[in-house]
């Protein structure tokens, strides 16, 4: 006979398929048996009696179907981790220090230039990044709570098992950088991999914590820019209109230093600078129109939510800046009777130096930023401290108002929950 008949024979037809795919590492002694012979009494002579035969057949039973509900589950874990797999390996490779990127009529830097953060530095950026996520992570395990949802809970393990490892890397990295292993080429291939993997990290954790958002407000988010990259950013799907006057608003948060970055850009065919709102190096924030700069009086690099407003008209370049509800500068002069110019890209958390491109890390926006609402015309000072102070009667901007559905993240940037008014509290 064929050396698994036998065995074949005494377990079963409905056992019989599952059981000859499981033998690949079993090892059977075989019986010869006679044609006209007793297959079962043969078999009782080299193996013992029947009833130990059937208990051995009822615990390979048991075990194929052990084996079968394991490998299902490790099939679940398998796609995750394949499609995880291909997002780090989607990512785009990290511009190199020096390597100029931009198009022909444009500089690399518009805006000038910093050296590139430190070691430690971005180290210290990685630490926090794992403890935001972990933060996260706190907020949704409190969330499947009220929400029981095994899917959850099994996606929320195997993303801890995925920021444990996260840690040892940087653990590791820091090892590597104190006894001098790594290369600078060799630094910067870790620092990809690790951050692409907080990428898509950063989007796993967005795609569990949707389930949070289905009965809130369409305005009731917040974007957060927690390292200073060239990659993480979020792109507002309107272009603005002509505009002779304008007013923009938002919520603001950052502690970042030097300079909390770029909060907004928005750039046009053959003006990268047309209207900038940017805070680099040790400079104050400033506002740029069509290259043309006014500095902000702005007090608001501490950590803290604060309410910032920027009017602006063509006529003599009049502008106002309102910080948490009352003004704190003015001038005039700047780009006066220059209109914003129509079809371009409005950029949040990085600073363009090509249409809709040429970032670069050191002018990314750190922090997080909500309620970015554009007019166009200028508000009053009323209506600038309802928005302050979160008045029942507070307006949305006519030309870009702050819902999720108006935006577009990219990069491992967040959206999550923010209610201004608790601000206020």
């Amino acid at each position: 006979l064929p050396p698994l008949l036998p065995l074949l024979l005494l377990v079963g037809p409905a056992l019989r398929p599952a059981l000859a795919q499981g033998l690949g590492q079993t090892r059977f002694v075989c019986t010869s048996v006679p044609l006209d012979g007793d297959v079962c009494a043969a078999s009782a002579l080299g193996t013992g009696s029947a009833e130990e035969l059937k208990g051995t057949v009822l615990q390979l039973r048991e075990t194929v179907l052990q084996q079968k509900e394991t490998i299902m589950n490790q099939k679940e874990t398998i796609r995750e981790l394949t499609a995880k797999l291909g997002r780090c390996e989607s990512q785009s490779v990290l511009e190199l220090p020096g390597e100029g990127k931009g198009r022909k009529g444009f500089s690399k830097n518009t805006m000038g230039d910093l050296s590139r953060p430190a070691a430690a530095e971005t180290l210290s950026q990685l630490g926090q990044t794992l403890q935001s996520l972990k933060t996260r992570l706190e907020n949704l395990e409190q969330f499947s709570r009220m929400n029981s949802s095994s899917q959850t809970n099994n996606l929320k393990d195997i993303l801890q098992n995925k920021i444990d490892d996260l840690e040892k890397q940087v653990l590791s990295r820091v090892n590597s950088l104190e006894e001098g292993k790594l290369s600078p080429r060799n630094e910067s291939e870790e620092r990809g991999k690790i951050e692409s993997t907080l990428t898509s990290l950063h989007q796993r954790i967005s795609d569990l914590e949707k389930g949070q958002k289905d009965n809130r407000p369409p305005d009731r988010f917040q974007l957060t820019f927690p390292l200073r990259t060239n990659y993480m950013y979020a792109k507002v799907k309107k272009s603005l209109p002509e505009m002779y006057a304008f007013s923009i608003c938002m919520w603001i948060k950052s502690s970042a230093s030097p300079g909390m970055g770029t909060p907004f850009s928005y750039a046009v065919p053959g003006q990268a600078n047309e209207l900038v709102l940017i805070e680099w190096g040790n400079n104050p924030m400033e506002i740029l129109i069509n290259d043309k700069v006014a500095k902000l009086p702005f007090a608001i690099n501490d950590g803290k939510w604060h309410h910032i407003c920027v009017t602006w008209t063509t006529r003599d370049g009049v502008w106002e800046a309102y910080q948490d509800g009352t003004q704190t500068g003015n001038g005039e002069n700047l780009a006066p009777y220059h209109p914003i110019k129509p079809q371009g890209v409005l950029v949040l958390g990085q600073e363009q130096d090509t249409l809709g491109g040429g970032f670069d890390a050191t002018q990314a926006f750190v922090g997080e930023l909500a309620h970015f609402n554009v007019w166009d015309r200028k508000l009053s000072p009323g209506e600038v401290y309802g928005l302050a102070t979160c008045s029942s009667k507070a307006l949305a901007g006519n030309v870009i108002a702050w819902a999720e559905a108006n935006i577009d993240i990219y990069g491992g940037a967040t959206k999550w929950t923010f209610e201004a008014c608790r601000q206020l509290n």
